[in-house]
């Protein structure tokens, strides 16, 4: 069967080194749409009538779409959803400390970062500033790849037992970038790199990020280790199937809805639980001319497929899985089932992404947690309850989820892509 989109491991790497922060996601998923014939919209200006290719980005979310292939007001929606951000070491407000002779910039953990494989890295920066310019506000991303934090474990010597200490994530993950006892001006160091003056930044959201290079590896290059494939996979994954379905249209409007903070629970104002989803869609019907009538129409006959990367069966702890569900790695896209529904997935959404698979002809695997263990949830079960939409949660297989440095399958970013494009694009 011919590949449906051009998604490789090689691509995923390439993507995952250009988008450090959320913001970085949304510009690197932008270019490529621009490239592709996407025009940028913004939610504060009137919306074209006319069919076409659009996206919007709003802070660290993104959402892609093309009518390009229906008529009608009420045509349904096939959405393919996902997270830009990934658990990591955040810089505090005032980050200018000093202790026993060493220069610190404070941190503290975003989302259920995996503290202890931060340390001992050479960490950049990247993120947002707010700058003032004159009585207006500017936005600038700001990306520093250079070693110029580290946080450093202690000793073996200084451990109490010799097997590891615990980490408090008030005094244990700060970052070293000098020595002296007067306390340096980080957020003065960043204006210099953005060449601004250090009083007209204004606000901030910046974030680490490990700079050891993504990279194929394995005795074949069959897995990719990177950062962020938690769920930065997903967001490649989905992007390129957008781009895909778009020069083979179907009747539903293909759609790539990718929010930020869901790794802090989604209660942002571009988060899964705002209205940018549902107030996207509802813009995209009126502004072809239909009504609400129309919008509910189309809602009732969508579905959304939430993305986000699955559990692959640790040989070094195949205990800690559901022994009837074991997941491969480069054993194809995954079907994530909670009865409890920390996942989405019901019976009809099951069916949808099964038969996608089945027509991308991809293998499909099926998860289950323990369930004695406590599960982690997505995008899903919110985007459900927001909008109403039927929704299954799906994903591909990884080792070392929240840490700073994860595993997958080379084949598994096709294979995953290619899921996802014949979602997008259901047969008639």
């Amino acid at each position: 069967m011919p590949q449906l989109t051009d998604a490789t491991a090689t691509g995923l790497c390439s993507f995952v080194d250009a988008s450090p922060s959320p913001f970085h996601v949304c510009e690197t998923v932008a270019a490529e749409l621009t490239v592709a014939g996407f025009v940028r919209l913004r939610e504060t200006q009137g919306w074209p009538s006319a069919p076409g290719r659009y996206f919007l980005v709003r802070g660290g979310s993104l959402v892609a779409w093309s009518t390009e292939a229906s008529g009608r007001e009420a045509v349904p929606f096939r959405i393919v959803g996902g997270h830009t951000d990934s658990p990591n070491l955040r810089v505090k407000q005032h980050p200018d400390l000093d202790s026993a002779g060493w220069q610190l910039v404070g941190l503290e953990p975003y989302g259920g970062a995996w503290l202890n494989s931060w340390l001992d890295r050479d960490l950049g920066i990247s993120g947002r500033l707010s700058i003032r310019d004159g009585n207006t506000l500017q936005e600038k991303l700001i990306r520093v790849d250079r070693p110029i934090l580290r946080v450093p474990q202690l000793a073996i010597h200084l451990s109490e037992d010799r097997k590891g200490v615990q980490l408090d994530p008030q005094r244990h993950v700060n970052a070293i970038w000098g020595v002296g006892s007067s306390p340096r001006r980080f957020l003065g160091f960043l204006a210099e790199e953005v060449g601004v003056d250090p009083g007209a930044v204004l606000g901030w959201e910046l974030m680490t990020h490990d700079l050891a290079p993504s990279a194929v590896v394995g005795l074949h290059d069959e897995l990719v280790s990177a950062p962020r494939l938690d769920n930065q996979g997903t967001c490649y994954a989905g992007s390129r199937a957008l781009l895909a379905a778009v020069e083979n249209p179907a009747e539903a409007i293909p759609v790539l809805a990718l929010f930020d903070h869901e790794e802090v629970g989604s209660m942002s104002d571009r988060g899964a639980f705002s209205d940018l989803l549902n107030s996207v869609l509802e813009r995209i019907v009126l502004a072809r001319g239909g009504g609400r009538e129309d919008f509910l129409r189309a809602m009732a006959g969508s579905v959304c497929a939430s993305g986000d990367m699955a559990h692959a069966t640790h040989p070094n702890y195949p205990d800690r899985h559901e022994p009837a569900h074991r997941i491969e790695i480069n054993g194809g896209p995954v079907l994530k089932v909670n009865q409890n529904l920390r996942y989405a997935t019901d019976a009809a959404g099951a069916g949808a992404f099964a038969l996608a698979c089945d027509q991308a002809g991809v293998p499909l695997q099926r998860y289950v947690h323990r369930a004695d263990l406590p599960c982690g949830s997505t995008i899903g079960p919110i985007t459900a309850s927001r909008t109403g939409l039927s929704t299954v949660d799906v994903g591909a297989a990884q080792l070392a989820m929240h840490s700073a440095r994860e595993l997958m399958g080379a084949a598994d970013v096709t294979s995953y892509a290619e899921a996802l494009a014949a979602f997008l694009t259901p047969a008639d």
